[in-house]
């Protein structure tokens, strides 16, 4: 066992302390990786402070993992010392269910994808994040950052960035296509890059216009505010895709009307509330309200290729450890443009 120091959170609600975790020794097909860059997702926030059902505590988050191979095991054959590498949102599944030998691990059925923190591993031992110096994973659940992205903008892109770029890729978000994203923050940022650079006609949909130079800049055709009721007369049956990345309850039903017929509304957002829907919502028009979770390693490793290939990764904010619990209250407030990076040197 390897000891390390990490962030963690001791209980429910409780502030994020540091303190020290131990790593398994690092097996035949593993990889440790040294730490450079973690990212704060909204979903370490929810999770942190149970909103999302019971965790298991203490809990050190960070799914958005970016740093550098310092030691292979003998199996390893993808990865070697000096690699720069990722890890996302997962870091074990079964590997025998048809999701998982179709690259969807993380839809997988035998068991569930093992999360890379807040759960428990085949070991039987919790599973600790990135707010930490080092992790050992599964080479099989590790991707390559490539040369032209830094690792500080890379970090966010193992979930923010396969968390649009996968449901986007899936209902064919391209030229011809007008896609709306729901949501101008960390999840949202991404989505309009990525969608503009697949090349969609891109509106994003936000409470207000203050982000609205931002958004133009990042790739948006179009900036709406949704607290203006004219906004979905304007917008009646525009969009063939809005990919909603709102983390708060939602009137459903008005945004399904802004779809043509035959669009989908695609929920990556997870409300820690239900949210209520009239059928005929989606009865008229033919209309699909669908969810999509993260992407299986094959995907986020496109994905990541692509991101290097059009030049751009997370816009960020970079952090001291120091700063996580003030990073926590900003990020509820909406007061981040657009994703918190831990610089882990400084756990």
């Amino acid at each position: 066992m390897t000891t390390v120091a990490a962030y963690a959170a001791p209980s429910a609600k409780a502030p994020l302390e540091r303190t020290t975790i131990e790593r398994r020794e690092v097996g035949e097909f593993d990889v440790l990786i040294d730490i450079k860059f973690a990212g704060i997702c909204h979903s370490d926030i929810h999770q942190a402070r149970e909103g999302w059902g019971e965790a298991i505590f203490p809990m050190v988050p960070g799914h958005e993992i970016a740093g550098v191979v310092s030691e292979v095991g003998p199996g390893v054959t993808k990865y070697a010392v000096g690699d720069r590498v990722g890890v996302g949102c997962m870091v074990d599944s079964c590997r025998e269910c048809d999701n998982c030998k179709a690259g969807l691990e993380q839809y997988c059925t035998g068991g569930g994808m093992i999360g890379t923190y807040n759960a428990v591993g085949k070991d039987g031992e919790p599973t600790y994040g990135g707010y930490a110096q080092k992790i050992v994973v599964d080479e099989n659940y590790v991707v390559r950052v490539p040369d032209g992205l830094a690792l500080d903008v890379a970090a966010p892109l193992l979930c923010a960035g396969i968390t649009t770029y996968s449901p986007l890729k899936h209902w064919n978000a391209g030229p011809g296509k007008r896609v709306a994203v729901l949501g101008m923050g960390g999840l949202g940022h991404m989505g309009v890059k990525i969608a503009h650079a697949l090349g969609a006609e891109v509106t994003v949909l936000s409470q207000s216009l203050r982000k609205k130079d931002d958004g133009l800049r990042l790739g948006a055709d179009h900036y709406y505010a949704t607290s203006d009721p004219e906004t979905f007369q304007k917008l009646a049956g525009t969009f063939d895709l809005i990919l909603s990345t709102v983390s708060a309850p939602l009137n459903v039903d008005a945004y399904l009307s802004l779809l043509r017929t035959d669009g989908a509304f695609v929920n990556v957002g997870a409300p820690e509330e239900p949210v209520a829907l009239n059928l005929f919502s989606v009865i008229g028009g033919r209309k699909t309200l669908a969810g999509s979770g993260i992407g299986g390693i094959q995907e986020t490793q496109e994905m990541l290729d692509f991101c290097a290939e059009h030049g751009f990764g997370a816009e960020i904010e970079l952090i001291t450890a120091s700063e996580i619990n003030e990073a926590y209250e900003r990020v509820l407030d909406s007061d981040v443009r657009y994703r918190f990076v831990i610089d882990t040197a400084t756990i």
